[in-house]
């Protein structure tokens, strides 16, 4: 097996909770040649990460018929020995049928099975354990078919050199005016258009109440400018002072720089899965319905370095998602000595 499609396209936060798969399968396979299919909005992140070798660049199922036949003509060319699909659908499912991969692996779900010949019973509906964990279930099935042991690995699964940390935290303290001698926490209040978040009078008594000298840095996504610009107000308004980052130079970047924050508090986004990539310290908050739990969609951070909230349980489906029903003075007693450790 030397030449190996992943298949993780979907959003970005979901794409980081698959680098656990992707340095396990170059852990385990030192010589194997490991291609990420992804879309265009994560190509940049997937030549970021260490363990993928070649990235083929997804033309989605919105794309033309042409389009789509040409990548399946070039997943053809590739003559791939194996491919492994960690998100299943009927469109990635004929992707790898049609591209002739002999050995095609993903979990067995709906009618999508069928174009696969190695399927693992997975029930993620169920999530009873990380989306990371899923994926890793994939990866050693795959190297059990081929008789190779499993190499286990850890994080940080993203790091900069730390030339490259000093130079950012130099050119974001000029830019931000921050005080590079005390920690700095990243608030990321968009939702990326899918999670769940704190409302922005949540995310200010959140930071106005929480004790320490620190520097505060909100963040924002392409769409997401006023919103961050609206919490600065209501911070300032409370007598917190935040400095707004807006403004980066792609997805390389703002990874870069969030490698520089002590600490990162955020919904379920694609900015927090980042953070835990790194392994910089995560707060995040999640709605408590089955599909979205914190279990579910657990960053990747290394054991104690990671610490989640969520509404408390109900049976109907709003008040699962109703971010409005987390008792923030309960957050604080938790979170206030959590952030004393991190913070020093």
């Amino acid at each position: 097996m030397k030449k190996i499609l992943v298949v993780r396209n979907d959003k970005i936060g979901d794409f980081m909770l698959a680098w656990p798969s992707f340095a396990m399968l170059k852990a385990s396979l030192p010589d194997c040649q490991v291609t990420a299919l992804v879309p265009k909005y994560t190509v940049a992140l997937a030549k970021l990460c260490p363990w993928i070798d070649h990235v083929l660049v997804d033309v989605t199922k919105k794309a033309s018929k042409q389009a789509q036949k040409e990548l399946i003509e070039q997943i053809r060319h590739e003559q791939f020995d194996a491919s492994i699909n960690l998100f299943s659908t009927t469109y990635n499912a004929k992707l790898v049928w049609k591209g002739k991969i002999p050995y095609r692996l993903a979990p067995a779900t709906k009618l999508a099975q069928i174009f696969y010949n190695r399927r693992i019973k997975q029930k993620r509906s169920q999530s009873a354990k990380p989306e990371f964990e899923y994926n890793l279930d994939l990866i050693r099935a795959f190297l059990s078919d081929i008789g190779k042991p499993i190499v286990e690995t850890s994080a940080p699964y993203l790091s900069f050199s730390p030339q490259q940390l000093g130079q950012q935290k130099s050119k974001l303290a000029q830019q931000l005016e921050l005080d590079v001698n005390k920690p700095w926490v990243y608030v990321h209040a968009g939702s990326g258009g899918s999670a769940n978040n704190l409302s922005l009078e949540q995310y200010t008594q959140l930071v106005s109440s929480l004790a320490g000298e620190f520097e505060v840095v909100l963040t924002a996504g392409p769409g997401e400018e006023q919103k961050a610009a609206e919490l600065q107000q209501l911070m300032a308004s409370r007598g917190r002072n935040a400095a707004l980052y807006d403004n980066n130079d792609g997805l390389v970047d703002f990874s870069c720089s969030i490698a520089c924050a002590d600490m990162f508090i955020a919904g379920s986004t694609g900015p927090l899965h980042i953070a835990a990539a790194i392994d910089v310290p995560t707060v995040g908050f999640f709605p408590s319905k089955r599909s979205a739990t914190p279990l579910r969609w657990q960053p990747i951070n290394a054991e104690g370095n990671h610490i989640a909230f969520c509404p408390p349980q109900a049976e109907d489906k709003a008040s699962q998602e109703d971010m409005a029903r987390i008792d923030l003075e309960k957050v604080l007693e938790e979170l206030q000595p959590w952030a004393n450790e991190k913070l020093v």
